[in-house]
């Protein structure tokens, strides 16, 4: 490893600490593209970081030790409660049932993560499995997540890891909401129901799959809650996939719209407040905005092509846009 350092380094000091090296090195004028390539081929091996420490440059490696066991039991536990909230939909508990809108749940979830899986894998970037994540919620969970580490070297790898989760996932929803729509579901009589507003690309779904029908399966459901997760996920602030995508498009400007974007959802919550959720987005996001981007190793603009696709991304996640989600109603 020190050997290949040399090639784009100067070494002065080397400090070891358990299983972390820490090269103290002046930079050589060199190939960028070269040690992109260097680091992109053992960053699958490695956690290498770039620090400032008392104004002298560090590179730090680590090597890193994978583990899935805290993967398998979040994914085992996310999908018993699914099934539990997926069961409830029925009236009595119905657990063939529940299971039926697990698995919906999570495909959909799943997909959204393994987009950012393989696109980081693409660019030689350190990417875990999903951690899925169970909670009480309507759905039984909050989603998954997963861990990326590595250099990220240009714009395009950046926009590539924002756009690939909305994008997989979307496909995904596209696919369960279909399935869903041409499925029969006559819900059970109860006080409440929930009423959903149908983002442009759930109706547009809707009219191919030829539904008429006032209420919608639970599987139909899985499908609009991966619509409005991408949605969500596609806010551009802090490090949101739609922050990353901005942050690719437009550079360190990207943090004025990460700083001004949460007041977009405050007016929401103004509009709309029978939803009620947007006052809380707007909190959320103004916490996540505090957070300032990483900036990649090259940070020159994309070609017209990656513009494009970011472009069509943020389409996507209007697409799949309701300003009123949700709305609890009595007396059915």
């Amino acid at each position: 490893m020190e050997d290949e350092l040399r090639k784009f380094f100067e070494i002065y000091h080397v400090e070891v600490k358990d299983d972390v090296t820490r090269y103290y090195v002046i930079p050589k004028i060199i190939d960028s593209q070269e040690i992109q390539y260097f680091f992109q081929s053992i960053s699958q091996d490695y956690d290498i970081k770039f620090k400032r420490h008392y104004g002298e440059l560090v590179v730090e490696i680590k090597r890193r030790k994978e583990s899935y066991t805290i993967n398998i039991i979040l994914f085992i536990l996310t999908f018993i409660s699914v099934t539990i909230a997926g069961s409830s939909f029925y009236g009595e508990i119905d657990i063939l049932q529940g299971i039926q809108f697990a698995l919906a749940v999570m495909f959909v979830l799943g997909s959204h993560e393994m987009g950012h899986f393989f696109a980081s894998k693409r660019w030689g970037m350190r990417a875990s499995l999903p951690y899925f994540i169970p909670f009480p919620t309507i759905i039984g969970t909050l989603g998954a997540i997963i861990k990326q580490r590595g250099v990220i070297k240009n714009r395009k790898v950046l926009l590539e890891i924002g756009a690939s989760g909305p994008l997989a996932g979307v496909v995904a929803s596209v696919i369960i909401t279909y399935i869903g729509l041409k499925m029969d579901f006559q819900p059970p009589r109860v006080e409440s129901f929930l009423i959903i507003g149908a983002p442009p690309l759930f109706d547009f779904v809707a009219k191919l799959a030829d539904f008429k029908g006032e209420y919608i399966h639970p599987v139909a459901f899985a499908g609009w809650v991966g619509m409005f997760v991408t949605s969500l996920n596609l806010i551009p602030v802090g490090q949101l996939d739609g922050g990353h995508i901005m942050r690719a498009l437009i550079g360190g400007k990207a943090e004025i719209v990460s700083r001004m974007f949460p007041l977009v959802l405050i007016v929401l919550a103004f509009l709309y407040p029978e939803s009620g959720i947007w006052l809380f987005w707007g909190f959320v996001a103004i916490i996540l905005s505090m957070q300032r981007h990483p900036k990649p190793m090259d940070d020159d603009p994309l070609p017209l092509g990656y513009i494009l696709l970011g472009v069509l991304t943020y389409i996507v996640g209007l697409l799949c846009f309701t300003p009123t989600p949700f709305i609890l109603s009595k007396n059915i």
